[in-house]
């Protein structure tokens, strides 16, 4: 049965792939063969949001690659928008989505090149959001959930997918126009392992972000920088 097509906003398009085919992967092969910037592959499961924007860069790797954080933001004010209020949302660093401190989907993305000072001609940005626990029980993983386990029963994924896209090209606006800072300061309050000791990618003390939207990792008197362009899928 197909699903009515979800409305996308001016300079977006969508394009539905088959039920077994991965959007993310679509968007990657479609992106390498050519296709028009502001793409948005999509898949119509109802038990899972499957979605992937391409992205034609006109920046250096280093800086395109915050449009990661600007699909977190869009993710979670879409889930802000549309789930009950008391359903708080935010990320863990590098590409995870928590809702009410459990995992619940997250972001994944590519690039045609991996010198952060490269010009890419494409940048692919996913997201996936279970409605359903797939296989399990309720409580098997306490530290997965899904929308429906949290009360988001009145959302579907064509209506977060719509919302998703709005939001994104609204917070891309920002970040076309203002740089990375208000990504920043709209990112950072999400992040609920900011300014804490975490043990992935790397053991360290969560200190935030620098200018280049790198982690700042601080162990004893030393401290790194770790680029999202290290969780970049490889091609």
């Amino acid at each position: 049965m197909n699903l009515p097509a979800p409305q996308f906003p001016p300079l977006l398009t969508g394009e539905v792939v088959p039920r077994h085919t991965d959007p993310f992967d679509k968007a990657v092969s479609r992106a390498i063969a050519g296709v028009d910037s502001g793409t948005i592959f999509y898949s119509q499961g109802e038990d899972t949001l499957r979605a992937a924007l391409v992205l034609a860069p006109e920046t250096p790797l280093e800086e395109a690659i915050q449009a990661v954080y600007v699909a977190q933001i869009g993710l979670a004010e879409s889930l802000g928008a549309l789930a009950p209020p008391e359903v708080p949302v935010h990320f863990q660093w590098p590409d995870r989505i928590k809702v009410n401190g459990a995992v619940c989907g997250g972001v994944r993305f590519a690039a045609d090149v991996s010198d952060p000072k490269a010009y890419p001609n494409w940048l692919v940005i996913g997201i996936h959001v279970p409605f359903t626990m797939a296989g399990n029980e309720p409580g098997d993983n306490p530290d997965e959930t899904c929308l429906c386990e949290e009360g988001c029963v009145d959302i579907t994924p064509m209506s977060l997918l719509e919302s998703w896209s709005k939001h994104t090209l609204l917070w891309l606006t920002y970040f076309l126009d203002s740089g990375f800072e208000r990504i920043h300061t709209d990112w950072r309050p999400r992040c609920d392992t900011l300014g804490m000791q975490i043990d992935y990618p790397r053991p360290g003390l969560f200190v935030g972000l620098d200018d280049k939207g790198r982690m700042l990792l601080r162990e004893d008197v030393m401290t790194e920088t770790v680029s999202l362009i290290e969780f970049a899928e490889h091609l």
